[in-house]
């Protein structure tokens, strides 16, 4: 793992579109709402999908409170098909303080002005 990233970093890189964002909480809440352009793979999934990350320069796990994120990025920079760097969203998806992204019933994306504040998701069980 290569570290921890705050807001207005992660929000560079979205503007720059130089960084791929993996919010592993569950389906549910992810649908509630998300940091635009993430997506979504749950914690307990990752290590069976660890592999869709080789080829990717920089990945950024986000999770609600910042805690499950880091373990997600040891897990991935552990795999030895991924050689970019991977990075945790410290404050986690509570301390977004931009847009989020909401599927509707229908499951279309929409964007809403909306912050993360107030999600009470505590986010994946770690799996050791």
């Amino acid at each position: 793992m290569d570290g921890e990233i705050d807001a207005d970093e992660l929000r560079s890189k979205l503007e720059d579109g130089t960084v791929r964002v993996v919010d592993i909480r569950s389906p549910g809440a992810f649908e509630r709402g998300h940091i635009p352009e993430s997506e979504n793979i749950p914690f307990p999934s990752l290590v069976d999908e660890v592999e869709r990350f080789e080829g990717d320069d920089e990945v950024v796990t986000v999770c609600p409170k910042g805690k499950s994120s880091v373990q997600a990025a040891r897990l991935i920079a552990s795999y030895e098909g991924f050689d970019g760097d991977v990075v945790s969203f410290e404050p986690g998806l509570n301390g977004w303080d931009g847009p989020l992204e909401r599927e509707n019933a229908g499951g279309e994306t929409m964007s809403d002005s909306a912050t993360a504040d107030g999600d009470t998701d505590e986010g994946p069980a770690a799996p050791f």
